[in-house]
């Protein structure tokens, strides 16, 4: 980084405000305080979410992902998310008890616009609400309450200008290292490798839920 031009670092938001100007009067209108019932379409739409937290390690974006409608919606203030299985790191629940902030971005496939939810998270164990939330006989060992502060719409530009839903542009799975592959390097051949990716798809099937 070392050759970059120092005058050309942006240190202060009148620096931004010079460079990119005023935002449009829509992009400011769009954003609420509650869910509309435009929005709930949207969230209930939704098979995939990008769950954002911050903690005293650091940030997390996590995925997450389900049938259209995994993130419920309690009132036109409350979201909730049921935590289902993964691997057990919980970066993302770990950050939520020392730091309440979270964000969400709702992708919808075919559809250009996605949806950002900004608010605050709690964790609850609720035997009766991960009872509700349960998918193919498993319950959710929690679920993630989110009160709602904004809510908006972000246009289509950046799903368009990635060509993200467009199957011609999709890339080969062969095209790319696999989970093991991955795995094998970054353990220095401790773990990982072909007898992981052999039996790959049959561990995430038993273990979706």
């Amino acid at each position: 980084m070392n050759d970059i031009d120092p005058a050309s670092i942006v240190e202060s938001e009148a620096e931004l405000d010079e460079l990119y100007g005023a935002p449009s009067p829509a992009s400011k209108i769009k954003e609420a305080t509650r869910i509309v019932p435009e929005y709930r379409a949207l969230i209930e739409a939704s098979p995939f979410a990008v769950l954002a937290t911050s903690g005293p390690g650091g940030l997390d974006c996590s995925p997450r992902g389900d049938a259209p409608g995994f993130v419920r919606v309690k009132d036109d203030r409350t979201l909730l998310l049921p935590d289902r299985r993964g691997n057990n790191r919980i970066d993302s629940l770990r950050n939520i008890v020392h730091d309440p902030r979270v964000a969400l971005l709702f992708l919808v496939p075919g559809l250009g616009e996605t949806l950002r939810v900004n608010g605050r998270a709690r964790l609850t164990r609720d035997a009766a609400l991960c009872d509700s939330l349960a998918h193919q006989g498993r319950a959710p060992k929690l679920v993630i309450e989110i009160a709602v502060e904004t809510v908006f719409f972000q246009c289509a530009r950046a799903i368009m200008r990635s060509s993200l839903w467009d199957p011609t542009r999709h890339v080969a799975r062969g095209d790319l290292p696999t989970a093991g592959q991955m795995l094998k390097a970054t353990s220095a051949g401790e773990a990982g490798g072909d007898d992981y990716d052999r039996d790959l798809d049959r561990r995430m099937k038993a273990g979706l839920y």
